[in-house]
């Protein structure tokens, strides 16, 4: 573990900014949804405002990446967090539901914005040695903000009861917590403006005595070559091997067209099947989110044993199991067990499948690539709040989530079918040397 110590100036700084503004993230992700459920709003308008949020964001997503290739990843990342800001704050003073669906989609661009550019980013501040830890902590760090966030949920709705008598589910309650989002992300911000400044032009001025030492510069490890090529189209949309972004693309489409029928509406799932109240939701979802943190920090053991595309593979294929047991036991005890497993090994493959993926393309095509990724993962989720609607609105919820949970199952079990077909003989390919492999055959 001895490179967590080595990561860049900048990359030790956004791990802050992850911190810290992921609170307010975390916070919007576990208590929302249960917002628009106590202003009286039905299930069905929920998934509705999911969708919009999923589709605003997947609109947002190549603008992103282009505005970070000729702006620089900071102006964006700036941007992105202050968007989510203003519109945040913007929900505490309305309950219209076409002021909710509107700002729910501004804060759906400001974490697109921001997610989009987060992948390039710390890419360009690490190296192969310590690359996958430095997304290893990103990621953990994210999930310690839903500990946090979790807990401070479960404290505010506390503390309103006690000190102000409003009831877990008053809307007073979550309008605090809107509170303590947006300054959360304003702090974010504010530490954001003291990345260095990499403005193209900028970098392109760099003298070799301002470069690393080992003469790498950000380069992606298979793909150094620097022979002149064509954009995919005049937008600044970059892809050079169309079908390897195909395979690197079609198993997080399939994963996020099951994970957004389910995800984002398990606290209602769990409310509303066995009647928990707000902090004891809230304290079932920082148990999650903790069981996730430690997972994630170990992945980059199994990594270096059995490679990270067979550790992704191995624990997207353990957690399975566990969602048929969160979706189907009749005991909350094994419910919460099921949560913590199945959240912990599916998100623990993130970080060494988000390495992985970047680590095969060229520079000008990371953030292209990133944008890819999250505008098919904010497709499948519009669709599949689509899906969750209509089936909570014609079926019901029992059935609803049934099929709901059937469905997942089948997704996640197909897309990790695909990843470990197409990719499980790649990295040892380019370990022996052969980087670069064509996947156009």
């Amino acid at each position: 573990m001895a490179e967590y110590a080595s990561f860049e100036r900048d990359a030790r700084l956004f791990l802050l900014v992850s911190l810290v503004s992921g609170l307010g993230v975390s916070l919007y992700w576990v208590d929302f949804n249960l917002y628009l459920t106590a202003l009286g709003l039905p299930t069905a308008f929920v998934g509705v405002v999911a969708a919009v949020g999923s589709a605003a964001g997947a609109l947002a997503a190549f603008p992103a990446s282009v505005a970070s290739d000729r702006l620089g990843r900071r102006v964006v990342l700036v941007a992105g967090l202050s968007i989510g800001v203003v519109a945040t704050l913007g929900l505490v003073f309305t309950s219209a539901p076409a002021m909710i669906l509107l700002l729910a989609a501004g804060i759906a661009v400001g974490n697109q914005a921001f997610s989009v550019v987060t992948i390039p980013f710390l890419t360009e501040h690490s190296r192969r040695r310590n690359r996958g830890e430095l997304f290893a902590v990103q990621y953990a760090t994210s999930t310690v903000t839903s500990v946090g966030a979790a807990l401070l949920g479960a404290i505010v709705a506390a503390l309103a009861s006690a000190v102000l008598g409003l009831r877990g589910g008053d809307p007073g309650v979550y309008r605090i917590l809107l509170v303590l989002m947006a300054i959360f992300g304003a702090v974010g911000v504010a530490m954001l403006t003291r990345l260095g400044d990499d403005r193209p032009a900028r970098r392109r001025g760099r003298s070799p005595e301002q470069r690393p030492a080992d003469g790498w510069d950000g380069e992606p490890i298979a793909r150094r070559e620097d022979r002149r090529v064509r954009p995919l189209t005049r937008v600044g949309i970059v892809m050079h091997d169309r079908v390897l972004f195909a395979k690197l693309l079609l198993p997080g489409f399939l994963t996020a067209l099951g994970a957004g029928q389910v995800i984002p509406f398990l606290n209602v799932f769990i409310e509303g099947k066995f009647g928990l109240s707000l902090t004891s939701l809230n304290v079932v979802f920082a148990i999650s989110a903790l069981g996730t943190t430690f997972a994630i920090l170990l992945q980059p053991i199994i990594a270096r044993r059995v490679g990270k595309v067979g550790s992704v593979v191995l624990v997207q294929a353990v957690s399975i199991p566990f969602i048929l047991v969160l979706g189907f036991s009749p005991v909350l005890w094994m419910v919460i067990l099921a949560l913590t497993v199945r959240n912990s090994l599916m998100n623990a493959g993130s970080p060494m499948a988000t390495a992985f993926a970047q680590e095969q393309v060229r520079r000008d095509e990371r953030a292209t690539l990133a944008a890819a990724q999250n505008l098919l993962w904010s497709l499948g989720w519009v669709i599949a709040g689509l899906w969750y609607a209509g089936l909570q609105a014609t079926l019901g919820f029992e059935a609803g989530y049934t099929v709901n949970f059937v469905t997942i199952t089948v997704l996640y079990s197909t897309a990790t079918f695909l990843y470990w077909w197409w990719f499980h003989g790649v990295e040892r390919a380019s370990e022996r040397g052969h980087g670069g492999v064509s996947f156009a055959r």
